[in-house]
């Protein structure tokens, strides 16, 4: 009996010893972390999760030869809070009446703690390429009253958060400004050509500096559907309105290789100390652009399109982290801000040449909505050498790589809502996530387990613009996702029970206030 005691503290001491010595081991190899983020990627817009007819080789060999996350979550089922959430680590509803920015103010207080800061503590150099879409400037502009100066330097923004280097476009490629800005400056802007910014021009019928497409259809090259009848620029009409800036603004065929471009710059130039690159991509979000010579190749115009040259990107992306000697040493994340949508602004025939694709691999909903497809979105984790081929079932958001990463790196800081989940990101080891709240523009659901509730909300069952279900009803929903993963069956009649304790435990964490329906009978 005592020589069987003798074996099992020694084997559980050395145990104990095999997880601090990992743990101290990569806190001491400091390595490069890269967080890729697709922009309106579906779950089923990947070929590794075996749901669409797309194929992504590049994406596919991160899942194949790293960790594939089924239950993989973005913070909410639109762009700015999504961002939001993941960088700092806090559900985006914390943040009061944070919604898609236009043209608006930075949403990240310069006192939060952020990945990037998190990072910089312990040697890190961290960068950002691609969309930021987090707001910039310090004035009100969280409504869109286009108040910010582009041709000062803007301020806060990336750098003021934890970025020492930045290079993005403001918002989104379908608004103003169309340009890009590296470290508060925008590039190439002459300063005898400066730029004017408005979103709430009055008269829409009269020009504002550039022609607008509402007003001059037959000038575009792609047709608004809705929203987008503002200035003309290349072609495509935007949200709001822009004047001057000629020499400063982009290529919209060439944005991916644009972007591409700075993220092997700036991973050639830090490759020598520890870096962080947050690589943003803008595919698929609208307007879809893809370079010509990816026209045609998925067969399912410009969306497709545009997802095959995101696909091919992330190859050469990795591509020069083996040609530099990197691979070893680079930790890898791979997502998106968001669920799918097809048509979001334009007519580009994503939904007429869709075919028996399907972006969101079966769930329900998509991007604005509170159904799974909302917020469930690719999640893969990457590293040659350390991280062995896998699949994961297990519950994990993108709110809980502040707190993994800062683990995994040695540091003791912690965000409010996110969870060390470091050994399974790496070692595929350990439960993940048992509650989630998920979110979508400022309303909220919960996940407990298997089981699914939203509470009620007014508004439109369906949103007819985008033609996605919301998940708004005057009454509760509960599904139990293992057995109804397109929730079809709403069991919270049959199941009164069930029902109540997700009410309960959501409570607990959401607060009571969590419906724009009054007078709810939680009981």
């Amino acid at each position: 009996m005592q020589k069987q005691n003798i074996f099992y503290n020694t084997f559980f001491k050395t145990l104990i010893f095999l997880f601090f010595f990992f743990e101290f081991t990569f806190a001491q190899e400091k390595p490069n972390i890269i967080f890729i983020m697709a922009d309106d990627l579906g779950y089923g817009d990947v070929s590794a999760y075996g749901k669409g007819t797309l194929h992504t080789p590049n994406i596919d060999k991160l899942a194949n030869e790293g960790i594939r996350f089924n239950n993989g979550y973005a913070t909410s089922a639109t762009c700015s809070p999504s961002r939001y959430g993941l960088l700092t680590g806090n559900y985006p509803w914390r943040k009061d009446g944070l919604r898609v920015i236009t043209g608006g103010s930075l949403v990240i207080d310069t006192t939060e703690m952020t990945i990037p800061k998190l990072l910089k503590t312990k040697g890190y150099h961290t960068g950002i390429v691609g969309k930021w879409h987090l707001g910039l400037g310090s004035g009100d502009g969280v409504a869109g009253s286009g108040i910010i100066d582009y041709n000062l330097n803007i301020s806060p923004g990336p750098n003021q958060v934890g970025f020492d280097f930045s290079h993005i476009m403001a918002d989104t490629q379908d608004r103003v400004p169309t340009v890009y800005i590296e470290n508060g400056k925008v590039v190439n802007l002459d300063p005898n050509d400066p730029i004017e910014v408005n979103f709430f021009h009055q008269n829409k019928h009269d020009d504002y500096g550039l022609p607008t497409g509402l007003k001059n259809p037959e000038m575009t090259t792609m047709k608004w559907h809705h929203g987008h009848n503002g200035s003309i620029i290349n072609g495509v009409p935007r949200i709001g309105y822009m004047k001057g800036g000629k020499n400063a603004l982009w290529s919209d065929i060439d944005m991916s290789d644009h972007f591409l471009d700075k993220s092997i710059e700036y991973i050639k130039a830090n490759k020598s100390r520890p870096f962080f690159l947050f690589y943003s991509l803008q595919q698929p979000h609208v307007p879809r652009t893809p370079h010509p010579r990816f026209e045609g190749q998925s067969g399912m115009g410009p969306r497709g399109d545009a997802i095959v040259e995101a696909d091919w990107s992330i190859g050469e992306l990795y591509r020069t982290l083996q040609n530099e000697d990197l691979l070893d040493n680079t930790f890898i994340i791979f997502s998106s801000d968001n669920g799918p949508v097809l048509n979001d602004g334009y007519y580009d025939d994503a939904v007429e040449k869709l075919g028996d694709h399907t972006p969101s691999g079966g769930l329900r909903g998509g991007k604005y909505s509170l159904f799974e497809a909302g917020t469930r979105v690719p999640f893969i984790t990457y590293w040659k050498g350390k991280i062995k081929p896998g699949v994961s079932n297990e519950i994990i958001s993108q709110v809980d790589l502040f707190n993994s990463i800062s683990v995994l790196i040695g540091s003791k800081y912690e965000s409010i809502d996110g969870n060390d989940f470091s050994q399974l990101l790496i070692n595929n080891k350990g439960k993940g996530r048992d509650e989630l709240i998920i979110e979508a523009s400022t309303r909220t659901a919960f996940r407990k387990g298997d089981w699914v509730m939203i509470p009620p909300y007014k508004g439109p069952e369906v949103s007819k613009n985008v033609n996605i279900e919301l998940g708004n009803s005057l009454n509760f929903m509960l599904y139990n996702l293992k057995e109804d993963p397109s929730q079809k069956n709403n069991l919270s009649e049959i199941n009164e029970d069930k029902l109540k304790e997700m009410i309960s435990s959501f409570i607990e964490i959401r607060g009571k206030n969590f419906s724009n329906i009054e007078d709810l009978i939680l009981e």
